[in-house]
């Protein structure tokens, strides 16, 4: 039975650091860096000076339930707080976690953080806690997020529809991704190619 606490990653040009409240200030920042908080049909949209209290909060109480585990993602060559991930939906009894309300200021989408952050919260799953399956969830609007997933390698489970409301109330089918156990070293070889690739560019 996994068994996920909060931990330090560090790798690939990246550090995920576990979530405390004095990261909120610059969470903030992160998520004004290309406005992302107008992205209202993900969770970033909360990240404003007069919601960021609460977005913490749940992050925080998810983690004190044992059913998230938050971190901030820290981009080693500038120093910079850029974004911010979590294992959500842990469910130690079957070894699964879901890796997601992810988000990365603007300037570093696109780059290496990305890739290096999946490839250390896979690594922790897989190698570390043992999971059996990692999933993910993505908007049906989200068609960056859904081909990033494809291009991962992680296999299309299915679409729960009209499954959540959105932040503006609208109705939100979930596309749903996974990752076997089986799976994973095919997934960390494309990784760790792609992040090969941001090294020659």
């Amino acid at each position: 039975m996994i068994d996920p606490q909060p931990v330090v990653l560090e790798g690939y040009g990246v550090r995920l650091e576990p979530l405390e409240p004095s990261h909120a200030a610059a969470l903030v920042a992160a998520a004004a860096d290309g406005e992302l908080w107008k992205l209202w049909y993900v969770a970033v949209a909360q990240l404003v000076p007069e919601r960021i209290a609460d977005w913490m909060e749940i992050a925080l109480a998810g983690q004190r339930a044992g059913t998230m585990l938050p971190w901030v993602v820290r981009e080693l060559t500038s120093g910079d707080i850029v974004g911010s991930t979590r294992y959500h939906d842990i469910v130690p009894a079957i070894d699964r976690v879901e890796i997601g309300f992810t988000f990365y200021a603007a300037r570093w989408q696109r780059t290496h953080v990305n890739t290096a952050c999946k490839l250390l919260l896979l690594e922790h799953a897989f190698d570390t806690l043992g999971c059996k399956v990692v999933g993910f969830r993505v908007d049906n609007l989200n068609e960056r997020s859904q081909a990033a997933m494809e291009a991962l390698g992680a296999r299309k489970d299915g679409v729960l529809r009209h499954f959540q409301a959105r932040l503006d109330g609208s109705p939100r089918d979930t596309y749903v991704y996974s990752i076997l156990a089986e799976e994973w070293l095919s997934v960390r070889q494309r990784l760790e190619e792609r992040l090969r690739k941001y090294g020659d560019s």
